[in-house]
């Protein structure tokens, strides 16, 4: 009987008017959201600290079924739940999503809710808020003669395809997303035209903090062979598989490409992938690639000042980094078919440079004596051993070898130089003529000599007082 008994008692409620509850966070925010898109979750901790076991009425969001917002609580997918059981020093997950309708303008708006809990007649609440932000959708689309502006961000799906004879133009200040697994190819010609105050900025479309630097979200852009004067000018370029694809081994003829004062990161098999291609580049950073940070293959003709090529690629769980930081070579070996594929190199210059990395080292060379071979590395740093061959000394003109740039920090992708730098002032003027802004846009040309790299450091002059 007394067995029996124990078994059918009731566990203790607590029915006090103190009895509260407390959360992990006060006000649950979403980052801005693309419209009719859906959220990331977002996780709230609902816990008891009394040491009896609490019951809450219900849960529910104050706008009920017209919210934009979705709450799962503990398992059950509802807006609105009863009698939720909470033991004693024990908590629950409210799992939080936003779906937010368009809101017809072309700046983010403010959507706001509340999660309310009942408790003994007892009210708390939590708050929610979210931006949301209306975008262009380009799904599978074949784009003419056009232009994008900063009025919207765009939210490429699929692809985006530029067909010959046609010019896509992109507007300073302008965003544009990728789904996964989408890109943007052009066969005709592409207008990135970012300012210094107003960048453009191609990226995945995962708005999670979480997401910031992870690579491999979308494909990439591809420059078809046969895609004639590109100009990319102060673009961000972030998270993608292949950043930059200038050049296409199945395809007659080349693509060309200027490309100034962009930064090109965080990709999971190369930055840039250029094949038998033209490119003049300056003040870029091509930094922290998977495999292949910037491949020039099968000849072609390339002129980079002012570049860094940095690598310090350290994401464990993928593996160690296996490939130089910087690969020139006049041939591709296909490797399903093993095909090779020889073309001349008729010019590679990089002229004030930086290339390094956390490799010993970060420059590889190859060439097919069936195609020409002509390059050149002027006054620049290269992350090489000591038992690296130079095979034709004249093609290295006055560089530095096997010596730390002293960046800021550069596993933070920050490039830009310490005081102590030995790369400060080492930079051939008539490059810096050509050139005289860095990516900061700061003079080259205001101190003792021009720096190697995309960035000028700039020492404060020390003040005296009178």
């Amino acid at each position: 009987m007394i067995s029996l008994f124990c078994s059918c008692e009731k566990e203790k409620m607590s029915s006090s008017s103190n009895a509260i509850l407390h959360f992990s966070s006060d006000t649950i925010t979403f980052d801005t959201l693309l419209t009719t898109i859906g959220s990331p979750t977002r996780i709230l901790r609902a816990i008891n600290r009394s040491n009896e076991n609490l019951v809450i009425s219900s849960v529910r969001l104050a706008g009920g079924k017209q919210s934009d917002f979705r709450l799962n609580v503990n398992g059950d997918a509802s807006n609105e739940s009863y009698n939720v059981q909470i033991p004693a020093q024990d908590s629950i997950f409210i799992f939080v999503e936003a779906l937010l309708g368009k809101n017809g303008g072309n700046i983010p708006l403010v959507t706001e809710d509340s999660i309310i809990f009942t408790i003994n007649n007892i009210e708390q609440k939590v708050r929610i808020l979210a931006w949301g932000q209306d975008f262009v959708m380009i799904k599978s689309n074949h784009i003419r003669t056009s232009v994008w502006n900063k009025d919207r961000p765009y939210l490429v799906y699929n692809e985006a395809f530029v067909d010959s004879g046609q010019t896509l133009t992109v507007e300073p200040g302008t965003t544009v997303y990728f789904h996964k697994n989408a890109g943007l190819k052009v066969k005709g010609t592409l207008k990135v035209l970012g300012t210094f105050g107003e960048p453009v900025e191609f990226k995945g479309d995962r708005l999670e903090p979480a997401f910031n630097d992870t690579p491999d979200q979308w494909n990439g852009v591809i420059l078809y062979s046969g895609s004639h004067n590109n100009r990319i000018n102060y673009a961000k370029i972030k998270n993608a598989n292949i950043g930059l694809q200038v050049g296409t081994i199945e395809h007659s003829g080349y693509a060309s490409l200027e490309l100034s004062n962009t930064r090109i990161e965080n990709m999971s098999w190369s930055g840039i992938w250029a094949m038998k291609s033209k490119i003049l580049a300056y003040n870029c950073v091509i930094s922290n690639v998977r495999y292949y940070n910037t491949a020039l293959l099968l000849g072609g003709d390339y002129q980079f000042y002012h570049t860094t090529f940095a690598n310090y690629y350290n994401k464990l769980s993928s593996g160690m980094r296996t490939t130089e930081t910087l690969i020139v070579s006049n041939y591709l070996v296909d490797n399903n078919s093993g095909a090779r594929y020889v073309g001349d190199l008729k010019e590679a210059i990089f002229g004030n440079c930086i290339i390094t990395g956390n490799r010993i080292n970060e420059l590889s060379i190859s060439m097919d004596k069936q195609g020409a071979a002509n390059y050149l590395f002027d006054r620049s740093l290269i992350q090489i051993s000591d038992t690296f061959k130079l095979a034709e000394p004249n093609r290295f003109i006055d560089i530095i070898r096997n010596v730390n740039p002293r960046f800021k920090n550069p596993y933070k992708g920050n490039f830009e130089l310490d005081t102590l730098s030995i790369v400060k002032d080492y930079g051939k003027t008539n490059y810096a003529k050509t050139y005289p802004l860095d990516l900061k846009y700061d003079s080259r040309m205001s101190d003792d000599g021009p720096d190697l790299g995309a960035f000028e450091r700039i020492e404060k002059k020390n003040s005296t007082k009178k």
